[in-house]
């Protein structure tokens, strides 16, 4: 119906694809994110901010080790993982107005803009 009625409008809704997030558990009390910058790349976001968010949502430090993976100092389970990296995807790279996640995340004295590819702008 789409297609007929609004031809324009088809391939909009395109998103990028993300594959599952490789998480492995080392001793009792490190996760290790392993597929780490590969998200960060294909947010298109900075892996600072991205592990800011993961580790504030879980009350624990984190840091980026030589392989580039993300080493937290809690064991958690994976679908943890899942839920808020699905969080930070619809607060920090999808556009609130088209669902699009080709934007861009531009910080402006201490707000956050996130700023759409197709002209849209919101303040996150």
């Amino acid at each position: 119906i789409l297609r007929e009625n609004s031809p324009e409008l088809v391939g909009v809704w395109l998103l990028t694809v993300i594959r599952p997030p490789q998480i492995i558990l080392e001793g009792k009390d490190k996760t290790v994110f392993v597929n780490f910058m590969d998200y960060c790349k294909t947010m298109h976001r900075q892996p600072n901010h991205v592990s800011a968010f993961l580790c504030a949502g879980k009350y624990a430090r984190g840091t980026i080790d030589g392989q580039q993976r993300l080493v937290i100092d809690r064991g958690f389970r994976s679908g943890r993982f899942k839920e808020d990296l699905r969080r930070y995807i619809l607060e920090y790279v999808m556009c609130c107005g088209c669902k699009s996640t080709d934007t861009i995340l531009s910080k402006e004295n201490r707000l956050f803009f996130l700023i759409c590819e197709k002209d849209f702008a919101y303040i996150v």
